[in-house]
């Protein structure tokens, strides 16, 4: 089979062949459709990223496909079954082997170019906004990097769950994007004095934030007493510093997420959260963005698309001529 192979973070990963891979007890194997590219890779190719995988190692961190066939003691999946994988590797395949706690059933309704950039991006949202920050109705929502892969499910969940959403992206056509997920108030960080566009908001409760400098420290100092500032991740290069006395006279809580951590303890969060956001997306509520559906052979040009910010939602490999 073909894959998309990190060999050494000083090497750029590239397409190998590779034995087609069996089944251990208590996984499936999953004939890959598509595969959903996220920040987290350009970190792992640099060897930046939190998590570290033994070298070499077949990237991509989530997908989507038909059960191919299933290990032992696996009775919850049948071959032929449509199913999305979170495994934070193994994806950018023909086909994976995935333990099956990682792995759920998918409608056949839901595309699989999208059920591939489904997990992560919306899962990463909703567990930030609703089980960390407790997102209320009518609170106001300023998301950063809105037209990214996690920023735009921020704004699409932020507006179902009742929230003014403030969105902030680079450009009139992301934030158009941005707009058409719910967003109702519209800043433009290209060349913009952020610092007072986000005075003029009349107070921020929730910062939702993906990017990092130079938007987050105008973003801190807008919160409302009691505000909750989520750090997602660092898109933009800097990692904020910010000062202690603001959090401490302004009662504000700074609540980091990483949405993978939850699977080794606490996995009852995500279940229970994709669980919620496949309901909502059965009754119309979620509409994912795809902007790009490149084949395997393309995989370093749609990580290039993320990493100079010319896509907006998600990236999306697909292993399916």
């Amino acid at each position: 089979m073909r894959a998309f192979v990190l060999t050494s973070t000083d090497v750029p990963p590239a397409v190998t062949d590779l034995p087609m891979p069996e089944p251990a007890p208590g996984e499936i194997r999953v004939r890959i459709h598509a595969c959903g590219l996220n920040f987290a890779d350009l970190l792992m190719a640099r060897g930046q990223y939190q998590e570290k995988f033994d070298l070499p190692f077949v990237m991509g961190m989530e997908v989507a496909g038909t059960v191919d066939a299933v290990g032992a003691g696996v009775r919850a999946f049948v071959p032929g079954q449509r199913v999305a994988a979170f495994a934070g590797q193994g994806g950018l395949a023909e086909y994976g082997c995935f333990p099956a706690d990682r792995c759920l059933p998918i409608p056949d309704a839901l595309p699989f170019e999208q059920a591939a950039g489904f997990m992560v991006a919306y899962g990463t949202s909703h567990v930030a906004l609703k089980h960390r920050a407790g997102l209320q109705p009518g609170e106001t929502l300023l998301v950063l990097g809105a037209a990214g892969g996690v920023g735009l499910t921020a704004v699409e969940i932020g507006a179902q769950m009742g929230a003014r959403v403030v969105a902030v992206a680079r450009g009139a056509e992301k934030l158009k994007v941005a707009e058409a997920a719910g967003a109702s108030v519209l800043i433009d960080s290209e060349g913009a004095d952020l610092k007072a566009a986000f005075k003029a908001l009349g107070g921020v409760d929730v910062v939702y934030d993906a990017v990092g400098e130079p938007a987050a420290t105008p973003a801190l100092r807008a919160l409302n007493p009691e505000g909750r500032f989520i750090t997602i991740g660092f898109a933009g290069g800097t990692v904020p510093q910010f000062p202690a006395n603001i959090l401490l006279v302004k009662n504000i809580n700074v609540i980091g997420l990483y949405w993978g951590g939850y699977a080794a303890f606490k996995p009852r969060v995500i279940s229970d959260s994709l669980a919620e956001l496949m309901g909502w997306y059965a009754q119309g509520r979620l509409k994912p963005h795809v902007s790009h559906v490149l084949p395997l052979d393309r995989t370093t040009e749609g990580m290039e698309l993320m990493r100079t910010r010319k896509s907006t939602g998600k990236v999306v490999i697909s292993m399916v001529d």
